[in-house]
């Protein structure tokens, strides 16, 4: 199966619409869940699909080892190759997999100077040039508008499209406009979020800003048995 063919399935693709990527340079994406509902399979996902296009993407991961990061890459990449039956799956892999980057920190350690730092050290000696960033673990308990704000100008000055991991809890009134509490405060800077929210034998994908629905009756949903993002009919 050719790589064009991968990414005209892939029902990601309804979110951006016409557009090549949901997010364009210097815009922030939020993915809003509760622990364990598939906000880093989601996420993988959205990466897996930049990467497709030949777009390379940073993944930086706080308290995660690489091999952990790596392997829900694997596990991802091969539900999709069964699920679409892709030939040669293993060479489309080691064709894509050169435009992924995994990064590490530990929470203690993170700052977005130093991840700053990082990636600059990685673009002015040619090693990698990203146009993808997901930062996956950062707490918004607190929500860092000044860091936020500070990242989303090197974006802007860098070509960044940003994704970030969201927690939200279990039964958690939102605010004053209805989004979650963690994001609401830093909405302003989020061009698009999305939530996932568990409904009987599956996991909605809801459009809280920006992004494309399908249409007035198509949504997405992950199947909790892959983790893997479905259109389905309500």
């Amino acid at each position: 199966m050719l790589k064009r063919d991968l990414i005209l399935r892939n029902p990601i693709q309804t979110l951006a619409g016409e557009a090549e990527s949901i997010l364009h340079a210097g815009q922030f994406g939020g993915i809003l869940a509760r622990a364990g509902v598939g906000k880093t399979a989601l996420i993988v996902q959205i990466a897996l699909h930049a990467m497709l296009h030949g777009r390379n993407v940073v993944h930086v991961s706080l308290n995660q080892p690489v091999t952990r990061t790596n392997l829900w890459y694997r596990e991802i990449f091969g539900h999709i190759a069964r699920e679409l039956q892709i030939e040669r799956a293993e060479a489309l892999w080691e064709e894509i997999l050169p435009h992924r980057f995994i990064m590490t920190f530990r929470t203690e350690g993170f700052s977005v100077p130093k991840l700053e730092e990082r990636l600059t050290d990685l673009i002015e000696q040619n090693i990698f040039l990203p146009r993808m960033l997901i930062i996956d673990g950062l707490s918004f308990e607190e929500p860092p508008r000044e860091a936020l704000a500070g990242l989303k100008h090197y974006a802007r000055l860098n070509e960044l499209g940003v994704w970030f991991s969201i927690r939200t809890h279990r039964d958690e009134e939102p605010a004053t406009g209805g989004l979650p509490r963690q994001i609401a405060e830093v909405e302003d800077l989020f061009e698009v979020a999305l939530s996932l929210v568990p409904a009987a034998e599956e996991v909605q994908v809801n459009v809280l800003k920006g992004a494309s629905l399908p249409s007035a009756r198509d949504r997405l949903a992950l199947d909790p048995a892959t983790m893997l993002v479905k259109s389905r009919v309500s």
